[in-house]
């Protein structure tokens, strides 16, 4: 049983012309041997980028690509014939299977901000033929609300949003494991720790349900593991 504070002030940070990415887990330079993955997640990412600026044409393959707008637009498009523009309110799930090529940009009239999260895949999935979704947030999200599911990419693996005003207290699941990420907003001191601002996590590990408490309107972004 463990619980563990990721600060976003200690994540790895990239920059290039338009765009700043924070990195939770060691990533193509950024290297630390204790931040490799937590479960399936292997790369939990905060993307900045100006208005028309992102990534050009790469491949994945064996990774569930799972991704969250925050303001902004983010256009993708991908060698399977998939094309699509992900709006706040949306969440988009790009299973990478045997392999596919994909872009994603800010669209043109502004900047955007995303959380992109990449789950290793089960081996057997590896032959898979990618696939693409992009699903509304349920009614049921609005804010004021409590913790919502949104999809779940791969077995035992859940991700949920949880949009809480000032002073609204959520519980964090019991699970094996729970990541637990403040979009925006801030949680207020408590038993487990000094106050979290955006950017800043929650890792537990076995640990049974924790109640935080919103000090301001807020969005977490929750991700239960079945081990």
């Amino acid at each position: 049983m463990t619980t563990e504070i990721r600060r976003g002030s200690a994540r790895f940070v990239s920059r290039s012309r338009g765009m700043v990415t924070s990195h939770a887990f060691s990533f193509g330079e950024h290297y630390d041997p204790e931040r490799l993955r937590f479960g399936p997640m292997v790369c939990h990412d905060d993307h900045h980028l100006a208005s028309d600026k992102g990534f050009d044409t790469h491949r994945h393959s064996g990774l569930d690509i799972v991704t969250w707008v925050v303001t902004g637009r983010l256009s993708h498009r991908d060698s399977s014939g998939h094309e699509a523009v992900v709006s706040p309110g949306e969440v988009a799930v790009l299973a990478a299977g045997s392999g596919v090529e994909h872009a994603e940009h800010a669209t043109p009239e502004g900047r955007a901000r995303f959380v992109q999260v990449w789950l290793a895949a089960d081996p057997d999935r590896a032959a898979d033929d990618p696939t693409y979704a992009v699903t509304p947030v349920p009614a049921s999200a609005a804010p004021g609300g409590g913790l919502v599911e949104l999809v779940s990419p791969q077995p035992g693996a859940v991700l949920s949003v949880a949009r809480l005003d000032a002073l609204k207290t959520l519980a964090l699941p019991a699970a094996p494991l729970v990541h637990a990420y403040v979009v925006t907003g801030a949680l207020t001191r408590s038993s487990l720790a000094e106050p979290l601002a955006a950017g800043d996590a929650f890792l537990f590990t076995d640990e049974p349900a924790h109640q935080v408490t919103a000090a301001v309107p807020t969005e977490l972004l929750v991700w239960t593991f079945a081990g």
